[in-house]
């Protein structure tokens, strides 16, 4: 049986769904991924032999690909949400774990690039934290 999977851009406008299991699940703190997420780094599956399959806007979905690197992200033309890339010269299917419409079906592989990492995200559990926006 084949595992499928749905997600969404934040507006709703791209939805897709990936048929196949996802091999690896990557935290990247690579200067590319914090530039291309604003944050401290990107949290993308990985899924080969996999088939996506646009439910609705594929028209609106655009891709990026830096100059002189295999570094690539496709985002909603309308909210700029992250939604999958597909990287054909590696025969993969990136998906953003945010995009999913489901919890993330696999625990993370592993992080990349940790000496990239921001000193503000650096001891993140001494911070406190909220269950919702504070009062």
């Amino acid at each position: 049986m084949t595992t499928k999977h749905q997600g969404a851009c934040l507006c709703g406008d791209v939805r897709f769904e990936l048929e196949g299991d996802f091999q690896s699940f990557y935290l990247c703190y690579c200067q590319w991924c914090q530039k291309d997420t604003g944050s401290a780094h990107a949290a993308n599956l990985f899924a080969a032999a996999s088939v996506l399959t646009w439910v609705s806007g594929r028209d609106r979905v655009r891709t990026y690909r830096h100059a002189s690197t295999r570094h690539a992200r496709s985002f909603c033309q309308n909210c700029g949400s992250a939604v999958p890339t597909v990287a054909e010269e590696l025969g993969l299917v990136v998906v953003p774990a945010g995009s999913l419409d489901g919890a993330v079906p696999i625990a993370a592989t592993a992080r990349l690039f940790v000496s990239r990492r921001p000193e503000w995200c650096q001891q993140l559990e001494a911070v406190r934290g909220f269950d919702a926006l504070p009062e």
